[in-house]
């Protein structure tokens, strides 16, 4: 379970990895398909826009863009449906406010991982951390000099959780896709000026396990619908998940611990998050069940609906997580599948 909340500020942390800790030079790419020129002229100037705006300015120029899209009903239908599959018990009015929600999640973390510089608030660090006894494992398990695999979700702004921890001391490689067009290269371009590293599909189970025997953390999102032939398929919300496989399978060859790592936005403009950490989230001991790479997907996954299910407005309920359907089940689940109970 998470310990409470500390009443205590934090240190004060640089804005940059130690020394020494940047990853190695192969993990400072881009792969993917860069814009053209024009567009690349042409998005340096709302780039350089968004940096000159102020945290205020930034979040109500997010608001407009959420109200806008939300107004059009820019998959609006795919929130409120996933919604109303995951949250039957909600009122169609609460369904409709947490929409609203992840609509504007969607846009802050848009107007905030853009622009160049310090992104985050002069008090980014001081808004706590809950589950201090989860992150006081994370940093004890980093100070060996191996590191970890963390865990998080389109939540809140997971750009920018991977910086708050990379400040903290944690350096990380992301695991990321090819990526296409100058929105996303701009954002794998603030990815490596913030000291992390990328790591592609190909080959990644062994840049992991290289990573963490350099004492680099991997940072991955879960929440992603793969092709059903690369997948585990995990129970998410009531109905089973097409997830990677590939958290777990780095644990198994790894041996190093799975922690969930989540940042909440307190009420109010500017990007500060406080941390919520969980973990470590063990793998089934030996014999425990049939498929122990999706046993243990599915209690990290589980993990990361706790987290969602109190703070629902903050993940973004408007892509189709559960589009691809499982195959026939030809077995029965392990036990844990359905329970998803926490780790101890």
């Amino acid at each position: 379970m998470s310990a409470p909340l500390s009443p205590h500020p934090l240190p004060v942390q640089t804005n940059t990895p130690p020394e020494g800790k940047r990853p190695p030079e192969h993990l400072r790419r881009i792969i993917g398909s860069p814009p053209g020129p024009i567009v690349a002229f042409l998005t340096r100037g709302v780039w350089a826009l968004l940096t000159a705006m102020s945290p205020n300015a930034r979040d109500a120029l997010a608001r407009f863009v959420a109200r806008l899209a939300y107004s059009l009903g820019i998959r609006r239908k795919v929130a409120l449906d996933n919604l109303a599959h995951a949250m039957p018990e909600k009122s169609e009015a609460e369904r409709h406010d947490i929409a609203r929600g992840a609509y504007l999640t969607m846009a802050r973390v848009v107007v905030e991982s853009l622009p160049s510089g310090d992104r985050m608030t002069p008090d980014w660090d001081q808004q706590g951390i809950e589950g201090e006894e989860a992150f006081a494992a994370l940093k004890a398990h980093v100070a060996t000099g191996k590191g970890a695999l963390l865990v998080t979700a389109h939540f809140g702004n997971w750009e920018l959780v991977g910086q708050m921890l990379i400040r903290w001391g944690i350096p990380l490689n992301a695991l990321v896709r090819p990526l296409k067009g100058a929105l996303n290269t701009r954002i794998a371009e603030n990815r490596l000026g913030a000291g992390a590293g990328l790591i592609y599909p190909k080959g990644a189970i062994q840049e992991i396990t290289d990573a963490v025997n350099r004492g680099e953390s991997a940072y991955m999102l879960l929440d992603q619908a793969l092709p059903a032939k690369s997948a585990v398929f995990v129970p998410f919300f009531g109905r089973l998940a097409s997830t990677t496989p590939a958290m777990a399978v780095a644990a198994e060859r790894t041996g190093v611990p799975v922690f969930v790592v989540m940042g909440v936005r307190p009420p109010g403009p500017g990007a500060r998050y406080k941390l919520e950490v969980e973990g470590p989230i063990l793998p089934p001991k030996p014999g425990e069940c049939a498929d122990p790479i999706t046993e243990h997907t599915a209690r990290v996954t589980a993990a990361l609906e706790r987290a969602i299910r109190r703070h629902p407005e903050q993940w973004l309920w408007l892509h189709r997580r559960w589009k691809v359907q499982p195959p026939a089940l030809t077995t029965a689940p392990s036990p844990g599948l359905t329970e998803g109970t926490p780790s101890k």
